[in-house]
């Protein structure tokens, strides 16, 4: 199945440079641009995306309330905020606002790609190096951030003795902040099969996303 995918960036080079990476994935394809945050709502209406790439700092609706406008016109749309910013505040409004992930430009293509592929499936995605703040955050107060915050109770009803070895090390590695792709790196393993041990995770505990999966860890001490 086909994702249709809306890019909504200021700039033009930086369009034209991820229409032609997604060009390069069968599953992915790019149906309109827009330059601006009104544009990207009246594209919304006309092409109704499933995926909307979405920059933060856009002229004339900036991208977090160009999110909550969408949310209003596309309910199931997923809204992936690509963005410089690496800040912890964004992110927090991005997710309150309704954007089913939040990356970095900074990040490599397939990061891209796998994040895509996670929200289009329902996933949250969130960079690593933002999950990395919501881990600090927790650390420090002993709560994760209140916007993507899953009840304590329900993970901690859902026994470690029920995962794999090879589920552990998945989580393990979720928990520190890896992407897919690094995972089957690390554990010499195709990236497919480490998103069938993720779907797993997430059907064994009753979880939703790398967040709820990274807090788990911490609550099970399974966090080197």
């Amino acid at each position: 199945m086909t994702t249709q995918i809306l890019i909504a960036d200021d700039q033009g080079l930086l369009r034209a440079g991820l229409r032609a990476l997604l060009s390069n994935e069968p599953d992915l394809n790019v149906i309109g641009e827009a330059e601006n945050g009104a544009t990207v709502l009246k594209l919304a209406r006309e092409l109704s995306p499933e995926v909307i790439l979405l920059d933060i700092s856009m002229p004339e609706l900036d991208g977090i309330e160009a999110t909550k406008r969408l949310k209003d016109i596309l309910p199931d749309a997923k809204v992936l905020i690509i963005t410089v910013h690496e800040d912890e505040s964004l992110l927090q409004e991005a997710i309150r606002a309704g954007a089913a992930g939040y990356i970095v430009k900074r990040a490599v293509e397939s990061e891209l790609i796998d994040a895509i592929r996670a929200v289009r499936r329902g996933d949250m995605y969130i960079h690593p190096t933002m999950t990395r703040a919501f881990l600090k955050d927790f650390s420090t107060t002993g709560r994760a951030p209140s916007v993507v915050e899953p009840p304590v109770k329900k993970m901690l009803d859902q026994p470690v003795e029920d995962l794999t070895p090879r589920e552990l090390d998945v989580l393990r590695l979720i928990a520190k902040g890896c992407t897919n792709r690094q995972m089957a790196e690390e554990l010499t393993i195709s990236v497919r099969t480490v998103e069938g041990h993720r779907a797993n995770l997430m059907g064994k505990l009753n979880l939703q996303g790398r967040v709820e999966l990274v807090r788990y860890a911490r609550e099970h001490n399974l966090v080197e």
